[in-house]
């Protein structure tokens, strides 16, 4: 994939870093110049991140995992919730609830039973009064608001990407504690180690946080379409080899069963030919006449 033209991200603002006092020291491969005590971002190197944290999300989307997008910043979380959206992925726009990766457990509990309210409430409340239909309505909103964005996601996603891991500091952690895969943009007041795939950019301005997040999904769509292509192949290349897949298994029960029949009868034949000495009676083993009785005769 191509990166996104160099003027673009001038335009928007993408350059931009925090001022030379708030600097982090370990952003210092990442800068390119200070100018009046603020520090610019290396736009060479943030098109070197974009591609590579886009062909990762490309990959992931194309094996069918899921990528957490988290975004609780006020100029950020919008765009977020948007881009989200459109690709299909979980996000978190509203507050992180602190164990929502750790505790997941307690999570779908929590989301079972927004799941239940909306049910309630969409089959009319039968059986409670106005106070308690009005309850259930306050807290149904209250839990879809913070879990609205992970209602779908069943189990711990492959990858968080993460806008501002100062701001996110707690869903960096978790991230890290349970080994999952971290895509950040990072400013220059941020540490760039914590993140597996950081991708030095301005954080605070919407614009450069929308042509970014824009561009990654636009990597995630693809790796969608992708998977879609191998499915269709998968299920051509298999109907040509195998034909008709309802009449298949019949075939390959009876095949079994005959062939299961064939060794049933040479067992039974082998037991059958046994070797002479065991097969054939022993003879009766008659006494000779004695020679008293003879003298008595």
């Amino acid at each position: 994939m191509q990166g996104i033209p160099t003027q673009e991200l001038l335009d928007a603002g993408v350059h931009f870093g925090h001022l030379k006092k708030k600097w982090n020291p370990k952003m210092q491969p990442y800068i390119f110049v200070e100018r009046k005590g603020i520090h610019i971002i290396d736009l060479n190197k943030t098109n070197e991140a974009l591609v590579q944290a886009a062909q990762t999300m490309r990959n992931i989307a194309r094996s069918g995992r899921k990528i957490l997008f988290v975004a609780t910043k006020k100029q950020a979380k919008d765009i977020v919730a948007d881009a989200a959206k459109s690709v299909g992925m979980p996000y978190a726009t509203e507050r992180w609830l602190g164990g929502m990766l750790t505790n997941f457990a307690t999570i779908r509990r929590s989301i079972k039973k927004m799941q239940t309210i909306d049910k309630t409430l969409n089959d009319g409340a039968k059986g409670l009064v106005k106070k308690e239909r009005l309850m259930l309505e306050r807290e149904g909103r209250k839990l879809e608001r913070v879990l609205g964005g992970i209602a779908n996601m069943n189990r711990l996603p492959s990858a968080l990407f993460l806008v501002d891991i100062v701001h996110e500091h707690i869903a960096l952690k978790e991230a890290k504690k349970l080994g999952i895969q971290t895509i950040a943009m990072v400013d220059t007041n941020c540490d760039p180690t914590k993140v597996d795939a950081p991708i030095p950019a301005n954080d605070d301005a919407s614009k450069s946080v929308a042509l970014i997040v824009n561009y990654l999904t636009e990597a995630i769509k693809e790796g969608l379409k992708e998977r879609e292509q191998d499915k269709l192949a998968n299920a051509s290349s298999g109907g040509d080899q195998g034909g008709d897949g309802e009449n298949d298994a019949p075939r390959r029960k009876r095949a079994s069963g005959t062939r299961r029949r064939r060794q049933g009868g040479e067992n039974t034949n082998n037991n059958n030919e046994s070797t002479p000495e065991q097969s054939a009676p022993a003879p009766e083993v008659t006494e000779a006449p004695k020679e008293e009785s003879k003298n008595e005769e």
